[in-house]
């Protein structure tokens, strides 16, 4: 009863995050006056797809979750740039804590440097300025509290769920102009697409390389502990940003470059090759996996601890990366080819990417929920054993 009220208390938790979220994605902010983008840029479908359409109407939550999107990525740029920083990281768990103040601190940044912004684009004068900025910086604070809500309270990551919200709420007139510019045609290419990156997905999140490990034997009084066959993890972590940025990289450059679909559609499936293979080589430190295993007692049959440990990790992991990297071309690769198919209209690329963040936005969060569901229901019935 108790694992079922608190599975229900966390759902209720993360139900009512969003609903929230969504109707501070519908108050409007006093004294703006929204200003529509134009309807065939291609760049205002990235922007609805990262702020849930709030720009366009500019709302309290005007900016979505798109400054706790970027924080992170601006903090990591800053800890190689700024030793501090990077000592910080180095202290471990202190450390992170204090770089985590850093980046809601930094959220909060992004939200007054939008918001001011909005006014300086807008014309208004002091008064409604300030009034603006006050409304759209409170709006990104209590955004970044909501993200925390759900992580802490809810099932899954805030800022992921927030996102896939937001995202479902702009789809449906995507579809829409798709329908009525293609018909049913628009229908079986979706079918297809949705299918083929679902299959996809699951098997990039779920597939994994397991290299053997061995771990030495200790004599604790007459008993013997470990030795004790395990394995090292080795995956590739898949995410949607390397085929954002490409999509708006090409969006800037195609008017420019002039090029026909084939030249983008390939232009597309290279840059998200290179920038998926890319992230998932920034985010993995082999040397770092190869030292706790050493201060485990733990090695790689075969394999001399230490530096070689360290090179053998890397040399597999490369290509796990180059072949994951090549699977995260295709999923983005395929719903923009099926749009560009249906000439479904000035902005096939983003179109896809949209439709591509969504699918993998669903299956990534219906994983993770289940495997903290199944994390959650583990710990209920062990719970009496460890008391």
């Amino acid at each position: 009863m108790n694992e079922r009220a608190s599975l229900r208390r966390r759902i209720l938790v993360t139900l009512g995050v969003i609903v929230l979220f969504r109707l501070g994605q519908s108050l409007p902010t006093p004294h703006v006056t929204a200003r529509a983008p134009e309807a065939d840029h291609p760049l205002r479908w990235i922007l609805d797809l990262l702020t849930g359409g709030g720009l366009a109407t500019l709302p309290v939550f005007a900016f979505g979750v798109l400054p706790c999107l970027a924080a992170p990525r601006i903090l990591r740029g800053l800890i190689v740039l700024i030793p501090r920083l990077a000592a910080l990281r180095a202290e471990g768990e202190a450390g992170a804590r204090v770089l985590k103040r850093y980046q809601r601190r930094l959220v909060v940044l992004l939200g007054l440097l939008g918001a001011v912004g909005v006014v300086v684009f807008g014309g208004q004068d002091v008064v409604d300025g300030a009034v603006t900025v006050a409304c759209l910086t409170a709006g990104t604070a209590l955004v970044l509290r909501l993200t925390e809500v759900i992580t802490d309270r809810g099932f899954g990551d805030g800022v992921r769920i927030l996102l896939l919200a937001q995202v479902l709420a702009v789809l449906p007139a995507e579809f829409l102009r798709l329908y009525a510019k293609a018909g049913w045609a628009a229908i079986a290419v979706t079918t297809v697409v949705t299918l083929s990156i679902t299959v996809l997905t699951i098997v990039i999140a779920q597939g994994q390389r397991r290299v053997p490990v061995q771990y030495a034997k200790r004599m604790i009084g007459r008993r013997a502990f470990g030795g004790t066959p395990a394995y090292v993890p080795l995956r590739f972590p898949q995410a949607n940003s390397p085929a954002v940025v490409a999509a708006v990289l090409l969006s800037v450059l195609v008017p420019y470059l002039g090029l026909a679909d084939p030249g983008w559609i390939a232009g597309y499936f290279v840059l998200v090759c290179l920038f998926a293979f890319m992230r998932a080589a920034a985010a993995q430190d082999m040397a770092k996996v190869a030292g706790e295993l050493v201060r485990a007692g733990g090695f790689v049959p075969g394999i001399r601890p230490g530096n070689w440990t360290a090179e053998y990790l890397d040399h597999v992991n490369r290509r796990i990366l180059a072949f994951g990297a090549l699977c995260s071309g295709v999923v983005a690769l395929i719903p923009a080819a099926g749009l560009a198919l249906l000439d479904a209209g000035p902005a096939p690329l983003v179109s896809g990417v949209t439709l591509q963040v969504v699918l993998v936005f669903l299956v990534s969060v219906s994983l993770d929920t289940t495997r903290q569901i199944e994390s959650l229901r583990g710990q209920r019935r062990y719970e009496p054993f460890l008391r």
